[in-house]
Formats: C-alpha cells, sequence, structure tokens
C-alpha cells in the first residue's frame, strides 16, 4: 500500500486543485495532510473531504516526519502541496519498487511555458541521473523500512530532501525516475525571479555541501 503525506501551510489558494488531483487515488491509498499551522483557513478546507492532522512543529521536514508515523503505507510517498501526479502514478511507482528499488521520484515540469523553466526541469531531472540527488517537489517515495533505516527527513528548516538524498547517496542506493512526469507549479520561481532563483538555490545548495549553518542558509533562502 501507498501512503501519499502532503505536508501544507497556508494553501487555501490551491489546495482544492491538489485535493482534485488526489481524487482518483483515494480508494487504494492512505492521503495524509500534516498541516504546519495554517493561518488561512487551509485546513478548513481540506475537512471537507479529508481530516488533516497537525504536526507539533512547523516545517516541512517535521510535518513530513510526523506524517510518516501516522502512515500505514509500505511505500511513502512525499508530495509537496502545488505538485500533481499524472494518472499513472501508482503503477510507476509499484514498477520501480518491484524492480527491487527501494527508491524513485517522478521525471518533473514546471506548469510554465517559460524556457527557463524548461531548462530546469531538463536539469532536474539529469541531476537524479547523473548524481542521484532528488528534490522534494519531484514527489520523492520510498520503502517504508528503509525510510526509517536512514532515519527520516533530517528535522532541518530546509534542504531536508537534499540531505535524504545524499544519505540515499552514501549508502549506495539509486533514486530511479518514473516514466512519466509530476506536473510542479513555478510559483516560488515567479516571486524574485526565474532566473535569479535559479541562481540563488545553486548557491545556497553549494553552501549546504561546504557545512555551512543551516539557520543562515535557510534565513538566506526567505
Amino acid at each position: 500500500k501507498i501512503s501519499i503525506i502532503v505536508p501544507v501551510y497556508n494553501e487555501a489558494s490551491t489546495i482544492n486543485k491538489l485535493m482534485d488531483n488526489l481524487e482518483q487515488f483515494r480508494d487504494c491509498c492512505e492521503i495524509i495532510f500534516v498541516d504546519g499551522g495554517s493561518s488561512d483557513g487551509t485546513d478548513k478546507i481540506i475537512e471537507r473531504r479529508y481530516r488533516p492532522f497537525y504536526s507539533p512543529q512547523k516545517g516541512r521536514s517535521y510535518q513530513m516526519n510526523y506524517g510518516a508515523s501516522l502512515s500505514k503505507g509500505g511505500i511513502l510517498l512525499f508530495l509537496h502541496a502545488d505538485s500533481f501526479l499524472p494518472d499513472d502514478a501508482l503503477s510507476q511507482i509499484h514498477r520501480i519498487i518491484r524492480r527491487g528499488y527501494k527508491v524513485g521520484c517522478f521525471k518533473i515540469k514546471f506548469n510554465s511555458r517559460s524556457i527557463l523553466m524548461k531548462i530546469c526541469g531538463f536539469m532536474s531531472n539529469l541531476r537524479v541521473r547523473l548524481r542521484n540527488i532528488a528534490f522534494g517537489d519531484q514527489g520523492i517515495f520510498i520503502n517504508r523500512n528503509y525510510f526509517y533505516e536512514l532515519g527520516g527527513f533530517a528535522e532541518i528548516p530546509l534542504m531536508e530532501d537534499y540531505q535524504l538524498s545524499m544519505n540515499i547517496k552514501a549508502d549506495g542506493e539509486k533514486i530511479v525516475l518514473t516514466k512519466t512526469k509530476i506536473e510542479t507549479s513555478e510559483r516560488r520561481f515567479i516571486q524574485k525571479g526565474r532566473l535569479k532563483t535559479m541562481i540563488r538555490m545553486q548557491r545556497l545548495q553549494y553552501m549546504y555541501r561546504k557545512g555551512k549553518d543551516i539557520d543562515v542558509i535557510a534565513n538566506l533562502y526567505k
């Protein structure tokens, strides 16, 4: 069984679209929304269709770990609130896990006509193939027992997906890409400019690899 774990925080404007997307999987998956203390009524919107859970601590890593602790599935799929699964998502996941792999993620495309975002999506997929590094907006899925063997997500304010990927890489496991693509919003790139955001993210990832203080990195990200 697959458990889909969605961390949310102030997603009132987009959460209905995500729930519409997930409706097709509802009968064959466990779907867990974990709220980090939304102030815009996100949890009330979720309540119309699902039971929201409330993380003891705000932050994507804390919320995802808490959601995992509540789940029952043998496969955990961590999904961002602005990412939307392809119709064949479950069969794609099962295909990879049945081949003996413990971790995978989706190829990514952004809901944008911008050539920069198309390049960004291409580079994200190439990064998985060449460096075995996946980010959360690609919908990381992982064998439950292996997730806990790795210690779950590092409970840090940023880069929890990067750190998980590095732990997987250090353990010698491969992150396998699906054949079909997850669609992700470009909203975080729009706020401060696409190119500027891409350059800033590369800089922050470099700082993290070099062991810079994560709180400093998180403040620069904000």
